[in-house]
């Protein structure tokens, strides 16, 4: 399988796993059946799409890929969708997330087998 086809793969999961979140902010503490349902459908496909990464990218570098982008994603989604502020530090720190997921991909030969 080639690279783009597996970081496609990778970031389904990572998708999957933005909305799984956010359908639990919109739960409410599993107060909310529709949000609750979405919630575990959504990372049920984000995990099945996890696994399937592995066959292909070591489990250290996937979940790197995978939290990094993941914080960031749901970093912008609180945002805009749920009005939560981010101040200075916060977005240095996603800044810095950002920074070492791209070190990850562009510099290590640890990212494919």
């Amino acid at each position: 399988m080639n690279l783009t086809a597996v970081y496609a793969v990778l970031v389904v999961a990572i998708v999957f796993e933005v909305l799984g979140t956010s359908a639990m902010q919109a739960a409410q503490h599993f107060t909310r059946a529709v949000p609750t349902a979405m919630m575990v459908v959504c990372y049920a496909i984000a995990f099945f799409f996890l696994s399937w990464s592995l066959r292909y990218v070591p489990v250290g570098i996937a979940y790197a890929i995978w939290s990094g982008l993941g914080i960031v994603l749901i970093s912008a989604v609180g945002y805009f969708v749920f009005g939560q502020k981010l101040d200075l530090a916060a977005i240095v720190g996603l800044g810095l997330i950002i920074a070492g997921v791209l070190v990850l991909n562009l510099f290590s030969k640890s990212t494919f087998h």
